[in-house]
Formats: C-alpha cells, sequence, structure tokens
C-alpha cells in the first residue's frame, strides 16, 4: 500500500475522487494506522468538510450525473468544470473553465493586499483536529488547486509545494486550454491577413489586449502595449519615452529596493546620455524612506522608476505619495508592477501613474509576454525604440511614418498566441477576484510570519507594515543554497540566491537569502511542511517524522 496515493485519492484537491474506503489494499493495523471504519468515524467527527466526498453539489462542484459527461465534451484533465462562457471563440467548448463567482464589475483602488477586506480564513476547529478548507470569497482553495495541474506534480517522491511565486507562477488549465485553441483553430499572423485565421488570430489579440486594459483599469486598450516582460517594458519607457529628455547632469530617481531590471536599462541610459541616478533609501525593516525620497526632487530631475512591490523582500511601496510627489515637482513615474498585479488590485485611474509594466508569466499567464501602460498622451510622444514590419504607416527608403500607439511599439510578429494566454489568466483572477485573492494571500503571509519566526535561527529578511506574499530569511549556520536543495528533496519548492535585487540584499549586509513567495493556491498546510522541514534542517535531520491526513503532507 502506497499510503501517499491512498491518502491523496480520499482527499486529492480535485474534490471528487474515489474514497480510500472500500479500496482492496493490506490491513493498514499493520502500519500501526486505523482501519477503514475507524478512519472514516475520525474524519466524519474532525473534518466537517469531509461531507464534500459526497455532498459536491453544497460546494458548487458537479455532480456525479454532469461529471459523467461524454468524454467529447471535456479536457480530459478537466473533467469536472463547466463549459466556456460565450465570450470564447467558437471551437473551444471542448475544454472547460474554472469554477468562478461572478467577475468583479471594476477594479477598486489600489491598496495593500487585504485592506478593508475580512480575510478569508479556515474555519476554526479543536486543537489537533485538521482544519477545513479554506475559500476564497466563496471558492474553496481545493477547488482552485484544482484547475492547476502541476500542483500535483511529484518531486522526489512528494507532492510538489510551489513557494517560488515571485519567480514564476503556474497555469491554471484555463491559459494551458486557451494555448491549445490558438495552435489548433486561430493560428495566424495577425492584422492585414485577408482570410479566416488572420481575423481569428487579431481577434484573440485585440481581445486580450482589451481585458487587459479593463483589468488594471486602462482608459483604453490603445494605452495598453505588449511586449516581451517586464524587463522589455522598462527598456521601452528608458529608451523610448525619457531618452529624448535627458541631458548631461538631468537626474533619474530609483529606491533601493529595485530589481536589476529596473536598474540596469537606467544606468545604461545614464551612461549613453550623462544623466545621473539618485536613489531612495529605506529603513531597517525595507520600507521606502518617504521624507528622504521627497528631498531627492531638484530642478534638474528627469524621471522616476519605482517597484510597486519589492521581489526580495516583499515591501508594498508608497506608490500612492511617491506618484503624487514625483508630479507635484513636474516629474513623470513609471511603476513596475511585476509583483503586485496578481496580489492586489491595480487601478490606473485610481494610482495616476504615467507608465505602469508587468509580466504575464507573474499573474498565471505565459511566459514571453508582457505589458506596458502609457497615459496616451506619453504614448503619442515616445518614439519607437526598434523597427520592423507591423509598426508602420509608410516607408520609403528616405522616410517612416509610424503608425499610433500601441502598434508603433510593436515592431515585428508579436508573442499572439501567449497574449490570448493572459488574456485568459486576467479572466480567471478576475473570476476569482482580486480582492478575495489579496485577503486570502494577506492571511497567508500573517500565518507564515508567526510560523517561520518559531524556527530556531531563522531570520526573517525584510519586516515592513505594508507586504506582500514574500517571505525571505536566512538561516543561521547553514547556507542558502544548501537550504534549498535540502528543502527541495522535501517536494518544496523555493528560490535560493540574490533574487536579482543584490543592491537591497546587501543593504541587510547579505549576498541572499531563501525565497519563499505566496500565491492564492498555496495554504497553511504548506506553510506547515516548509516550517517542519527547515525545523529537520536546524536538528539535522533529513527527512520528516511528521505524519499529517493531508495528501500534500504525505510522501
Amino acid at each position: 500500500m502506497n499510503i501517499g496515493e491512498d491518502a491523496g485519492t480520499a482527499f486529492g484537491t480535485g474534490g471528487i475522487r474515489t474514497p480510500l474506503i472500500g479500496r482492496t489494499a493490506p490491513d493498514p493495523k499493520a502500519y500501526g494506522l486505523p482501519d477503514a471504519g475507524e478512519l472514516t468515524a475520525l474524519l466524519a467527527d474532525w473534518c466537517p468538510d469531509y461531507a464534500l466526498q459526497t455532498s459536491p453539489q453544497a460546494y458548487g462542484l458537479p455532480g456525479a450525473e454532469e461529471a459523467a459527461a461524454p468524454a467529447g465534451r471535456r479536457h480530459p484533465d478537466y473533467a469536472l468544470q463547466r463549459p466556456l462562457g460565450s465570450e470564447v471563440p467558437d471551437g473551444i467548448g471542448e475544454v472547460y473553465a474554472p469554477r468562478v463567482v461572478p467577475a468583479e464589475t471594476s477594479a477598486p483602488p489600489a491598496q495593500a493586499p487585504g485592506a478593508g477586506v475580512p480575510p478569508a480564513v479556515p474555519v476554526p476547529v479543536a486543537a489537533g483536529r485538521p482544519p477545513s478548507i479554506a475559500r476564497i470569497g466563496t471558492l474553496p482553495v481545493d477547488a482552485i488547486r484544482a484547475d492547476f495541474p502541476i500542483l500535483e506534480e511529484k518531486v522526489n517522491g512528494r507532492r510538489l509545494v510551489w513557494l517560488d511565486n515571485a519567480a514564476t507562477t503556474q497555469k491554471p488549465l484555463a491559459v494551458i486550454a486557451r494555448l491549445e485553441h490558438f495552435y489548433r483553430h486561430e493560428n495566424s499572423n495577425v492584422h492585414r491577413g485577408a482570410h479566416t485565421l488572420a481575423e481569428r488570430a487579431t481577434d484573440a489579440y485585440e481581445a486580450a489586449r482589451e481585458k487587459i486594459a479593463a483589468f488594471i483599469g486602462a482608459p483604453s486598450s490603445d494605452a495598453v502595449v505588449f511586449v516581451r516582460g517586464t524587463t522589455e517594458g522598462i527598456n521601452l519607457v528608458a529608451q523610448g519615452y525619457v531618452k529624448q529628455y535627458l541631458r548631461p547632469g538631468d537626474e533619474i530617481i530609483l529606491t533601493l529596493l529595485e530589481h536589476h531590471a529596473n536598474i540596469v536599462p537606467w544606468q545604461l541610459l545614464a551612461q549613453e546620455t550623462g544623466a545621473v541616478l539618485r536613489v531612495a533609501p529605506v529603513d531597517a525593516d525595507g520600507q521606502i524612506n518617504l521624507p528622504a525620497y521627497a528631498e531627492l526632487f531638484t530642478p534638474r530631475t528627469r524621471f522616476v522608476s519605482a517597484s510597486h512591490v519589492s521581489n526580495a523582500l516583499g515591501t508594498v511601496a508608497p506608490v500612492e505619495e511617491m506618484i503624487a510627489l514625483a508630479h507635484s515637482h513636474g516629474t513623470r513615474i513609471c511603476i513596475d508592477g511585476a509583483q503586485s498585479v496578481s496580489h492586489m488590485p491595480v487601478d490606473m485611474r485610481a494610482l495616476d501613474a504615467d507608465f505602469f509594466v508587468f509580466s504575464g508569466h507573474k499573474i498565471y499567464g505565459p511566459t514571453g509576454i508582457g505589458v506596458v501602460y502609457g497615459k496616451p498622451e506619453l504614448l503619442e510622444a515616445a518614439r519607437p525604440y526598434q523597427g520592423g514590419g507591423n509598426m508602420i504607416a509608410d516607408v520609403t527608403f528616405a522616410e517612416t511614418v509610424y503608425r499610433e500607439a500601441p502598434a508603433k511599439f510593436e515592431a515585428g510578429t508579436g508573442n499572439i498566441a501567449d497574449a490570448a494566454g493572459l488574456g485568459a489568466a486576467v479572466d480567471y483572477v478576475s473570476s476569482v477576484g482580486m480582492r478575495h485573492i489579496a485577503a486570502y494571500e494577506q492571511d497567508l503571509l500573517d500565518y507564515g510570519t508567526r510560523a517561520l519566526s518559531a524556527v530556531p535561527g531563522l531570520r526573517l529578511i525584510g519586516t515592513a507594515a505594508r507586504k506582500a506574499s514574500v517571505l525571505s530569511f536566512v538561516l543561521e549556520g547553514h547556507d542558502i543554497e544548501e537550504t534549498g536543495r535540502r528543502l527541495s528533496a522535501a517536494g518544496i519548492a523555493v528560490r535560493a540566491g540574490h533574487h536579482c535585487a543584490q543592491p537591497i540584499l546587501r543593504h541587510f549586509g547579505l549576498e541572499g537569502t531563501v525565497r519563499s513567495s505566496l500565491a492564492f493556491y498555496n495554504t497553511h498546510e504548506e506553510i506547515d511542511l516548509l516550517v517542519d522541514a527547515l525545523s529537520n534542517i536546524v536538528r539535522g535531520r533529513t527527512h520528516s517524522s511528521k505524519l499529517s491526513l493531508w495528501p500534500w503532507s504525505i510522501s
């Protein structure tokens, strides 16, 4: 009997699985475990949500007849989902969408995770009993986890615990299915094609742009430029807009929190133009020193570029105040939203950022696609920073006339399929609700902060009052890379290194940290597994001695 497999079958995250009870297996008493009857009684007493095994409709899940729909009407790995809505192009009816609540009708103002929203936390249970299923809004977290097939992956014999979300997020089946549908039914270059597939591809590409504009509260889809990711987006802003206004001695303000992608492009620009970089400091908790930031502005200040959320610490920068201060000096500002857009609502109308950039793969979309939002008048003033086809209205050997934004910044064949995939990702998180996601993740972050703080010798790096879902730490007496490898041996994926943020880590006297980073498909139980594995490292053990009935903690 493989305990992990059988227990996982009974309590798998897909919601409806073959129960453990009644399966042919060796006598569990031989393993010191309760038999089927005892286990049934224990679970019925311990876990109110054990009813999920027999009453799926109570959780908004399909019943047995719905689940038994003909195989041709559903994705083979997505049997328990309901069909996508009519907004999806014809032909994608054979794949299935996530279980959703009604989408939010408008993007709420930018705020700290969980601000003004009661945390979605598990129902309290008696000490020593398994927690009931947590919810994000009205959705069970286990139902959401079932939408992410890679979370069933086994790593070193254990179910994957993915805590490397700041590096990249995993993809729901709705995104995977959207990519497959594009290549099966729509694959063509966009614009100007005089055939059906070109029309389909163009519709998919531009529909994604419209979805993203609505998601971030942009006034128009023309303010949304597709790029490869945040890095290319920042380079576009630097080379396309800022460069033309710089003279030797002019100043660009950054912060100590920045990712290398928001440092190196500005260094290159400064070297090219003679401009000077000025850096806003942080305090001992990793928070922006706002008065010191305000003092950096001079008559020579030309631009500001700052991260919304630190990828290394999780600090949520006071971007509302930073934007207002920049504008009070007549200075434009770009916000790097790579680490914020998947964790909290963002609204360009409320935020008033001049530019906002992010990557699709940080918000459950594909790699190789990202977004630059720019105020329309600034995109009009910006110059193309690379040339080629698709972005021109007329070309002679004497002169080129460019198309209007966003086309003039999208030279060559774009990443059409992944743009459509990003549109599907935005649909997915919108259907869950960004405010619900922010509240749930804030609860996870608070729980993880308390739990990790109890590990002997563990020092959390970055303890700002406003944080998003990053728990970065060092373990006294243990090398960070070795700690990362030991955690991987337990099936736990974290990041160990400098996280492309060397200046901020050196502020703390470090060259690297172990970084665990959370997403809305993570759970308290996974944090417990991380803490247990770290405690074993401290005690010099290689395997956990902790026994749990939950499937992701049984090897």
